[in-house]
């Protein structure tokens, strides 16, 4: 299983909106590397949420539910399907991230600007820890 970050401004969509839907399709990525990252993902595979507008943090996890296929006419353009899984009971906040040992590597830090990155096994732990208090 691999473990990903996909974020979303609040006001666009937002954990709570994923919550009352109970499902998403993970649409509207128009970046190269987001979209080959969203073409990476496998069904079972786990992402945080994370809200990029307001106060950024991350907020839940989720589950891809299934794997990519066309977003529009051009085929470059895909999306995933996910669910929610968990409400983080601590949301995990951006400076809480950039001051934790052990994520300065993270894909998110390094690509600020990518809605889709991958995480990698001891990063999902941490923040995971830290999202759980």
């Amino acid at each position: 299983m691999a473990h990903w970050l996909l974020k979303s401004e609040p006001e666009s969509y937002s954990w709570q909106d994923l919550l009352a839907e109970g499902s998403t399709e993970w649409t509207g990525v128009r970046n190269a590397a987001a979209a080959s990252h969203l073409k990476a993902m496998q069904v079972g595979d786990r992402a945080f949420f994370y809200h990029s507008g307001g106060p950024k943090a991350i907020v839940g996890t989720v589950e891809i539910t299934r794997t990519a296929r066309p977003d529009g006419d051009d085929p470059r353009w895909v999306s995933v399907a996910v669910k929610p899984l968990a409400t983080l009971p601590r949301p995990v906040p951006l400076a809480t991230i950039k001051a934790t040992p052990g994520l300065a590597d993270l894909a998110m830090l390094r690509q600020s600007r990518l809605s889709v990155s991958p995480v990698r096994d001891a990063e999902w732990a941490t923040l995971l820890a830290l999202g759980e208090g």
